[in-house]
């Protein structure tokens, strides 16, 4: 989706630099609105809840059979987020598409926002074994939620100048953190003390996956109210679907080095998105720690990532920005090889685990992100960043993948947690090979003095 293709300038009558921060504002509180269900549903309670449920459901070998399908209850939850990932790959060129045609994004937006929503909120009414209407909602909410983000990521470019974007993207980073972390609170209350609220634990857990889904409906109105639409301006018309992607990876082709990057950064991120849906899976299973362990662990990562990301913002301005992205993936790896190691039962040492994802998650993404803006050709910012976002999604079914094959062949999440690493030296060497400052120069932008 090319920033070519829609007209940004303000409606007729209004002050432009006033709309702008309207719905700049407004864009904000998407991330406020969908951020929780990323953290409370698919982090913390969605992992270790559907496994539950899928081993009451499990035969005296401990196999569910989807549509006939041998599979272990333990893996089911992965090979269910490896799904979502290959539905949302298969319906985001079509939606992009239909987005670039028409110049209305907004009712495409309020669709994935509410169908992901609805399927949210339904999760309440995942109790005794029902496992494959918990596959079935996760499949359609995560799908959701990716193509909710694809379009809601395109909306950058247009409301903000390339002298503002970096500040709007991390507020709206920001306010997206701070929403997990207010509701993980809420949750750790309601989780911990349920029995004084007179709830049974899964009733509480149930509670909190439909109350994400309730957050996510209501505070997407502020942005569906404040984003505006763009008339299309007249152009070719966009591409079915793939054939739409195809014209870009061929656009792409002629920047070679921008591809090499955007490579590496789809094996090392796909590393990341697994640890981060497949940890509280480890611990509870492996480590036998309580939800609300896995709650507080989590809180210290909304609020490390934060932190990290600043300081991995200034070793980057010291540093330049590839090389500190190296050092995290270090970091990333050092810090499985020692999960590897965790002693169940040992509340401490998993909270220390999570404090190095904290340190090294936000950072990682976030300089990722900044880098590839480098190497973005001027004018095709929009396409580009939409290509990023389906090759974040079209890779991400991987680890996922690999973690529930490893588990369902040796029977031990450690070696499923330790299989990751794979991923992050994968991408090291990769990235490492890309000459980024080269690759600036190639894509006709200005290299800067420390990249």
């Amino acid at each position: 989706m090319g920033a070519d293709t829609l007209r940004t300038d303000a409606a007729d009558g209004a002050d432009p630099a006033a709309e702008r921060r309207r719905e700049q504002r407004g864009w904000y509180f998407y991330d406020w609105a969908c951020s929780v269900y990323s953290t409370s549903v698919l982090t913390v309670f969605l992992g270790p809840y559907l496994t539950s449920v899928a081993e009451s459901a499990a035969d005296a070998d401990g196999y569910v059979h989807p549509l006939g399908i041998p599979v272990r209850a333990g893996s089911f939850f992965a090979y269910s987020v490896s799904l979502s990932v290959i539905v949302a790959v298969l319906v985001m060129p079509l939606v992009g598409a239909a987005a670039d045609r028409s110049g209305r994004k907004k009712p495409l937006l309020a669709a994935a926002a509410y169908t992901g929503a609805a399927a949210t909120t339904a999760m309440f009414f995942l109790d005794g074994d029902r496992y494959l209407l918990g596959g079935l909602l996760l499949v359609v909410a995560n799908a959701a939620q990716s193509v909710a983000m694809m379009l809601y990521n395109s909306y950058l470019p247009q409301i903000a100048p390339p002298e503002e974007r970096d500040a709007v993207s991390s507020r709206g980073w920001a306010f997206g953190y701070a929403a997990g972390s207010l509701v993980l609170v809420v949750n750790l209350v309601l989780y911990t003390g349920h029995d004084s609220f007179g709830l049974s634990e899964s009733a509480a857990v149930r509670i909190c996956l439909a109350s994400a889904g309730l957050w996510w409906g209501a505070f997407a109105l502020i942005p569906l109210r404040r984003l505006r639409d763009r008339r299309a301006v007249a152009r070719e018309a966009a591409l079915p679907g793939f054939r739409q992607l195809a014209a870009t990876v061929r656009d792409m082709r002629r920047r070679p080095l921008t591809l090499a990057f955007l490579l590496a950064y789809l094996v090392y991120n796909d590393g990341i998105q697994t640890v981060i849906s497949q940890a509280s899976v480890y611990g509870s299973e492996e480590l036998d720690l309580g939800q609300s362990t896995l709650i507080v662990a989590v809180l210290l990562v909304q609020v490390l990532a934060v932190a990290g990301a600043l300081a991995l913002g200034r070793l980057a301005r010291r540093y330049g920005a590839k090389r500190t992205i190296l050092g995290s993936l270090v970091a990333w790896t050092v810090t499985l090889a020692a999960g590897y190691f965790l002693p169940a039962g040992a509340p401490a040492w998993f909270f220390v685990l999570a404090a190095g994802i904290g340190l090294v998650l936000g950072g990682s993404q976030a300089l990722s992100r900044s880098l590839f803006s480098h190497l973005v050709p001027p004018g095709k910012e929009a396409e580009y960043f939409s290509a990023y976002e389906l090759s974040d999604r079209g890779m991400s079914w991987l680890g996922p993948l690999l973690f529930g094959l490893t588990y369902q062949l040796t029977g031990s999440y450690r070696d499923a947690i330790i299989s990751l690493v794979a991923f992050f030296v994968i991408g090291f060497v990769l990235l490492a090979r890309v000459p980024v400052r080269r690759a600036i120069g190639d894509a006709g932008n200005p290299v800067p003095e420390r990249i």
